[in-house]
């Protein structure tokens, strides 16, 4: 009942402060099930700058409320917990970029979404999971430096004859599952596609059926006549998957998809993140000019 109480509360001030509530894919069940749009990150800011609100709430982490406040300057962004950081987006800084830039002049830098302000400032071209590929083809230089997940970088080079240099990074919660572990679920369930996203390890995404987005999960398990899926993302997805597919059935790929900071937005946070204004997204002129190059770069192609 008080979960029921507090959503209440959330939507009747979301309307009293002319905003919108934006949840990542990767939420908590009871903040997707009432935000105004559901989706993944770039999705999501785009579609934010599109609509009338004044304000911003952004149900995911920081990396996502900073492309959210590039995209929609006039608007105020909220981010309800702001240590809702992304161990990714982490493994890259400004600094580290620079160096690297110094190392390899004939490169190109494409740089994942998930990454901060500063870091796709310093970038040639943004990407996402979906359209790593195309962006990576679009640009002129046959070398290309690939920040911050390795995993999607090497898998991105699969389909490409350009030299890709991939960062070191990598998302905790994909790059642990175990191919192993997997392979006797796949002997387990043989008539359960798998599911994975590409910033699973190589050897996890050796034994898929379907490699993809969150976005891209979902559509194909809607288009797919399976009635049950091995999924290998976070384990937030399930919510969507579920709602969207009433009558299939879905099992983790692994028994640890979980990313904490993801989990860390309650509704509590996002009640009070309405109420008391908190915690406000800026980000400096200079580098929200840049980094919105970037971005639109990636979405002149698309």
């Amino acid at each position: 009942m008080e979960t029921k109480q507090i959503q209440k509360e959330i939507r009747q001030l979301i309307e009293e402060r002319e905003a919108i509530l934006l949840a990542h894919y990767y939420q908590r069940d009871e903040v997707q099930e009432i935000a105004d749009i559901v989706g993944d990150s770039l999705a999501l800011s785009i579609e934010a700058a599109k609509t009338a609100a004044r304000v911003i709430v952004f149900a995911g982490v920081h990396f996502m409320a900073e492309s959210a406040a590039i995209l929609s300057p006039e608007k105020t962004v909220l981010l309800p917990r702001r240590d809702a950081g992304c161990p990714l987006a982490d493994t890259v800084t400004p600094e580290a970029l620079l160096e690297a830039r110094k190392a390899h002049p004939r490169a190109a830098v494409v740089t994942y979404i998930n990454s901060s302000a500063a870091v796709k400032a310093l970038s040639d071209i943004c990407c996402t999971s979906a359209n790593a590929v195309r962006v990576v083809q679009s640009v002129s230089e046959d070398e290309i430096l690939f920040v911050p997940d390795g995993n999607l970088a090497r898998y991105t080079a699969r389909f490409t004859d350009k030299k890709i240099i991939p960062w070191g990074g990598a998302c905790p919660v994909h790059d642990e599952i175990d191919a192993g572990a997997v392979a006797r679920l796949k002997q387990a369930h043989p008539d359960s596609p798998l599911a994975v996203h590409p910033e699973c390890p190589p050897a996890v995404l050796a034994l898929a059926d379907f490699v993809g987005s969150t976005a891209g999960i979902l559509r194909f398990v809607r288009e797919s006549k399976a009635a049950a899926f091995l999924i290998g993302t976070e384990q937030g997805i399930f919510h969507r998957l579920r709602l969207e597919n009433p009558g299939k059935t879905f099992l983790p790929a692994s028994p640890s998809l979980l990313c904490e900071t993801m989990k860390f937005t309650t509704l509590e946070d996002i009640r009070s993140s309405l109420k008391e204004n908190r915690y406000v997204i800026r980000v400096p002129e200079e580098t929200a000019a840049a980094a919105r190059r970037t971005l639109e770069r990636m979405t002149a192609l698309s």
